[in-house]
C-alpha cells in the first residue's frame, strides 16, 4: 500500500489585475501557494504591464523555505492594484521581487 502525506500539486488560477491610476486590466495567472507568506508580483512583470512600482517604507527580508536568506535580496517595491476572479475583487498590495520562472505572481493560500 503506498501512502502519500504531501500530494505533489500545484494549483494555477487565472486572475485579472487591474492597475489603480488608469483601470485597464491583465490577465495573468498565480500559484496558490500554501508556503508564501504574502502576495508576490515578478519585477519584469510589473514594468512590462506598466503597473506603478512603488519604494517601500520599511524593506521586507525575504527568507526561503529552507531558512536561508534569498539571493534576490529583500523587497524594497510594492504594487498596488484590483485582483479580480470569479466575480469577486479586492484591493491588494503586492510585494516585488524575481520569481524567475515561477510565473507572473504568487498568491498565498487563506
Amino acid at each position: 500500500m503506498w501512502h502519500t502525506l504531501w500530494p505533489l500539486r500545484e494549483v494555477w488560477l487565472k486572475v485579472r489585475l487591474e492597475k489603480i491610476e488608469s483601470h485597464e486590466g491583465v490577465a495573468v495567472k498565480i500559484l496558490l501557494d500554501s508556503s508564501a507568506t504574502g502576495l508576490f508580483m515578478d519585477m519584469i512583470f510589473a514594468r512590462e504591464k506598466g503597473f506603478k512600482i512603488e519604494k517601500m517604507k520599511k524593506l521586507l527580508l525575504v527568507k526561503n523555505v529552507d531558512g536561508m536568506v534569498n539571493m534576490g535580496g529583500a523587497i524594497t517595491y510594492q504594487v498596488e492594484c484590483n485582483m479580480f476572479f470569479k466575480g469577486y475583487v479586492e484591493r491588494v498590495r503586492m510585494d516585488i521581487c524575481n520569481l524567475g520562472k515561477t510565473g507572473d505572481a504568487v498568491a498565498c493560500s487563506p
